[in-house]
Order: structure tokens, then sequence, then C-alpha cells
């Protein structure tokens, strides 16, 4: 059974940090690309951030760049969101996804993942 399971997330005051990951059983986690999206209420889902499985290249969305550090450890199979200086803005359901060769331009589309996780609540208070 493939299993995407988040954890990290919480409530943290604006300027905080919070370390997401995402633990992936099931099929073969080398292989895939893994995205991380999010979905404030009311408000369409957000890729945030994608690291890729060949070559671990990265992808930040601009609303997080330079604030955001995305890793993954294959012995583990297991990603890491690492999100520092917090904004309010940054609250929301935050999702991962694993998805096979996705092109760069492609990684904050969610229809092209194909295993997705439960999400994890991040709440950041001003």
């Amino acid at each position: 059974e493939v299993q995407l399971v988040e954890s990290g997330g919480g409530l943290v005051q604006a300027g905080g940090s919070l370390r997401l990951s995402c633990a992936a059983s099931g099929f073969t986690f080398d292989d895939y690309d893994i995205g991380w999206f999010r979905q404030a209420p009311g408000k369409e889902r957000e890729g945030v951030s994608c690291i890729s499985s060949s070559d671990g290249s990265t992808y930040f969305a601009d609303s997080v760049k330079g604030r955001c550090t995305i890793s993954r450890d294959n012995a583990k199979s297991t990603v890491y969101l690492q999100m520092n200086s917090l904004k309010p803005e940054d609250t929301a359901d935050y999702y991962c996804a694993a998805g096979l060769g996705i092109p760069p331009d492609l990684a904050t589309t969610p229809g092209v993942y194909d295993y997705w996780g439960q999400g994890t609540q991040v709440t950041v208070s001003s």
C-alpha cells in the first residue's frame, strides 16, 4: 500500500521555524520526485517546493524562496521541508506528493503527481 505521511506541523509564532517531514512507503521512493503543496482555507492548492529524484535539484515558489530548504533522505524514504521566518500567510495545510519524472516547469502542478499524503496543519500566529 502506498503511503505518504506528513508530520511536523503545528502552531508557531511569526518569525519561527518548523520542519515538516514526509515519510513514504509502498513504492520505490528513490525514483520519485517529491513536492510540497499547501492549501489555505478558501484558496487553491499552491506548490511550495519540489526535489528531484535524479539529481536532487530543487524548486521553490517565490512566496517561500529564501525561507525554505528541502532535502531528501533516500535511506529513510523521507523528504524534509525546513521553513524559517514563518509568516501568518504561511498558514495552511501542507501536503507532500510523489510523481515520476516531473518536468521542472510542472513542479507546482498538482495533477502531475501520482500519490498524496493526508496533510499536516501549519498555523502561524502574528
